[in-house]
C-alpha cells in the first residue's frame, strides 16, 4: 500500500512541475483549442511554438579510435588537478552513447562525489524532471560535467581544473557526437562560448560550438536556489522547447 502511495505521491509531484513550467498540455486530454497564428496558421494552444532552428550538427572534431568506457576509466584514475585529492568517487557521467541529446552541467557535488554519478542530489532531481517533460527518459541521453571531481564546498571550479579536464569533455563529445548540447550554467556556457560576461546575453540562444548546436540555459541549481519563481522554470522549459523543436520531437 505504502509503494502505491509513492508512486501516486510521485506522479502528483511530476504533474505539479510540468503544470508550473507550463508544460501541463502534456497531461491534458480535452481537444485543444485553436489559437490564431501568423498568416492564417492554427496553432494548437499549449505546445511549444516553432523555434528559429541551427543547422544540423557538422561536428568538426576528429573522430577517436576509443569508446566512452576507455575515457571514464581514464577519468577515474586522473590526478590532472587538486581536485582528484579530495574526491570520494571521480564522475566521468552516464547515458545512452548514442544519444542525440547531451546535457554538460558544471561539476559534482556531494552525492555526485558519494555515487559516483552525475546530478543524482536536487539539482539532478529536477533535471530528471526536465528530460521527462521533453518526452526522453534520463536513461536516453547523455548527462556529463565540465569537470569530473567534486570542487570543496561545491565551489566554482577554477580555470585550471576547468581546463585539465577539458579534454576528457572534449573527447566524451568526439565519441558521443550528438546533435545539439543544452549547457546547463555559467561554467558550462563558458566551456562553450567563452567570454560570456552573463547568462542573461546568451540564455535561450542556440550558440555554436565546432559546428555544435549549443543551448545555454539556467543549472538546474539555481531552479532549486529559486524554487518559488515560476518564470524561471519557464524561461528553462522555453529553452528547452528550442531544443525539442530542433530534434524534431525526437
Amino acid at each position: 500500500m505504502k509503494r502505491k502511495s509513492d508512486a501516486l505521491s510521485a506522479l502528483a509531484d511530476r504533474v505539479r512541475f510540468f503544470e508550473e513550467i507550463g508544460a501541463g498540455f502534456l497531461f491534458r486530454s480535452e481537444e485543444p483549442r485553436p489559437e490564431a497564428g501568423a498568416a492564417g496558421k492554427t496553432i494548437v494552444a499549449g505546445s511549444p511554438r516553432p523555434a528559429a532552428r541551427p543547422a544540423e550538427s557538422g561536428l568538426d572534431l576528429p573522430r577517436v579510435d576509443r569508446t566512452l568506457d576507455d575515457v571514464s576509466a581514464e577519468i577515474r584514475a586522473c590526478r590532472k588537478c587538486s581536485l582528484a585529492a579530495g574526491r570520494t568517487k571521480a564522475v566521468p557521467g552516464e547515458g545512452n552513447p548514442k544519444s542525440p541529446l547531451m546535457f554538460v552541467g558544471e561539476g559534482p557535488g556531494h552525492d555526485e562525489d558519494v555515487q559516483g554519478r552525475p546530478f543524482v542530489g536536487r539539482a539532478g532531481q529536477l533535471l530528471t524532471k526536465i528530460i521527462a517533460a521533453m518526452g526522453y527518459e534520463r536513461s536516453e541521453v547523455f548527462i556529463a560535467n565540465v569537470v569530473k571531481c567534486r570542487p570543496p564546498e561545491n565551489r566554482v571550479p577554477h580555470r585550471e581544473e576547468a581546463e585539465a579536464c577539458a579534454p576528457f569533455l572534449i573527447e566524451q563529445i568526439s565519441i558521443l557526437r550528438p546533435r545539439v548540447i543544452v549547457a546547463l550554467g555559467k561554467t558550462a556556457v563558458d566551456f562553450f562560448v567563452p567570454n560570456v560576461k552573463a547568462m542573461g546575453a546568451v540564455r535561450g540562444v542556440f550558440q555554436e560550438w565546432h559546428g555544435l548546436p549549443v543551448m545555454p540555459t539556467f543549472h538546474p541549481s539555481y531552479l532549486v536556489r529559486n524554487e518559488g519563481n515560476r518564470e524561471i522554470k519557464r524561461m528553462v522549459w522555453n529553452d528547452m522547447q528550442k531544443v525539442m523543436a530542433f530534434l524534431g520531437g525526437k
